[in-house]
This record gives structure tokens, C-alpha cells and sequence, in this order.
């Protein structure tokens, strides 16, 4: 019932700020497929630069809209509105409401992939997006929502939430397998960058979109992120109700 409760909570803010996410969702990747996918007409491994780009474009809004639907909202709660603190004392179990902000922030991440998706289905392209190519991004929206959830628990005002964003999420856009193959970096920054989420969903998704079989050990690696960072996230939540 609180996982319910905070996924009406996220509905609600959607539909009152429906165009101002719908925009939001639209400019940056919009730009990014104009400039670099219709400006810049190039190839890569052989085949159109829009099919290597597209894919990794869809991973990436699933990141940023993710994790834009979380980081901000948790830490003005947290920090001002004590929204963290009414949940402790409330019948909510804790666990209900951190699952409910990681599910909707993973949901408003994969409606900023369909409304890229269908912006560029005019665009004629080779491309296959199928259900398992949805599920990978769904699990790295949830990943990326889990590390909102987290950082939001570490900010010390609602400044810090965009300087998460210049911080991780940015770099992350720009280095992991979205518009270039982390195969030309050098060897030890190549191997660090692959291991990173976008970089795993980036290459499976891409994979399926050209008709190949993606490495599911992707998959595996995405599970421990989730892993990893839901339990610091129920950790301080936890801890912070015993004190």
C-alpha cells in the first residue's frame, strides 16, 4: 500500500507538470540526435552513426529522467518539507516508500524513452526495439532512481542535487557508449567506463537493436549496482530512525 501511495504521489506531480516534463524530456536529446546524428553525417563500425546513436541516446534519457525524477524532489523533502521524517513516524513501512520513489523514478525515465522513440520513428533506420530491450532499460532506470535516492540522503542543501548531476550523471552521458565506443579509450579508463551502468545498457540495448544477442552478464552487473545502492539507501534510512 506505500509503495502505491507514493507512485499516486509521483502521478499526480506528472500530470501537473506534464508539459514541463514532456519539454524537458524532448530538448537535450533532440539536440544531441540533430547535431550529431543528422548534422554530423558519419558512420561507425560500418553501418549509419544513427545506429549506434539512437540506442544510446534511449539508454541515456532513461538515466537522466530517472534520476531527475528523484534527486531533487528527495532532498527538498528531506531537507525542508521533513517529508522523511513524517514517513517514520507514519504506518508506512520505510522500505514501501523507498521502493515507490526507485519505481517512480524508473517509470518517468522510460516515458522520456517512448517520447524519444517516437519522435525518431519518422526516421527510417534498421533498428528493432523489443520487450527485452524495454526491460533493460526499465532496470537501468531503477538503478539510476536508487543512486538519486542515495545521494539525496547524503545532500546538505537542494544545491548539492544539481551538483550531483554536473558531477555523475553528466560525464556518465557523454563517455558510456553513447556517442562514441569505449573501445578507442585507453586501457584502464576503458575497462572503468564499461563497468559503469549506462555503459552495460548502452551495448545490450544497441545489440538488440541491430539484431544481435546482448552479453546478459550486463544484466547481472546492472542487479549489483541496484543491489548495492538500495542497500545504503535502506541502511541510512534505517539507521536514521534508531537514532
Amino acid at each position: 500500500m506505500g509503495i502505491l501511495t507514493v507512485l499516486w504521489e509521483k502521478w499526480a506531480e506528472f500530470k501537473r507538470d506534464f508539459y514541463k516534463i514532456t519539454v524537458a524530456a524532448m530538448i537535450s536529446p533532440l539536440m544531441y540526435l540533430l547535431v550529431f546524428g543528422l548534422g554530423i553525417q558519419t558512420t561507425s563500425h560500418g553501418e549509419p552513426y544513427l545506429n549506434f546513436l539512437i540506442p544510446g541516446i534511449v539508454a541515456m534519457v532513461t538515466m537522466t529522467g530517472s534520476f531527475s525524477a528523484v534527486s531533487q524532489n528527495m532532498s527538498v523533502q528531506r531537507l525542508y518539507e521533513k517529508a522523511l521524517d513524517q514517513v517514520m513516524v507514519s504506518p508506512t513501512p520505510l522500505w514501501q516508500f523507498i521502493v515507490g520513489q526507485i519505481v517512480g523514478g524508473a517509470l518517468r525515465g522510460m516515458y522520456a524513452a517512448v517520447v524519444i522513440l517516437l519522435l525518431i520513428s519518422p526516421i527510417r533506420t534498421s533498428l528493432v526495439f523489443s520487450p527485452l530491450s524495454f526491460a533493460i532499460l526499465f532496470l537501468n532506470g531503477t538503478v539510476f532512481a536508487t543512486i538519486a535516492v542515495t545521494l539525496s540522503f547524503l545532500a546538505k542543501s537542494y544545491t548539492d542535487a544539481p551538483r550531483f548531476n554536473t558531477y555523475i550523471i553528466m560525464p556518465m552521458s557523454f563517455l558510456c557508449n553513447t556517442f562514441f565506443s569505449t573501445d578507442q579509450m585507453p586501457h584502464g579508463i576503458k575497462e572503468f567506463v564499461q563497468a559503469l551502468p549506462l555503459s552495460q545498457t548502452s551495448d545490450m540495448v544497441r545489440t538488440i537493436a541491430q539484431g544481435g544477442d546482448p552479453n546478459l552478464m550486463g544484466v547481472v552487473v546492472l542487479l549489483v549496482y541496484l543491489v548495492v545502492f538500495a542497500a545504503i539507501s535502506f541502511a541510512f534510512i534505517y539507521k536514521k530512525k534508531n537514532l
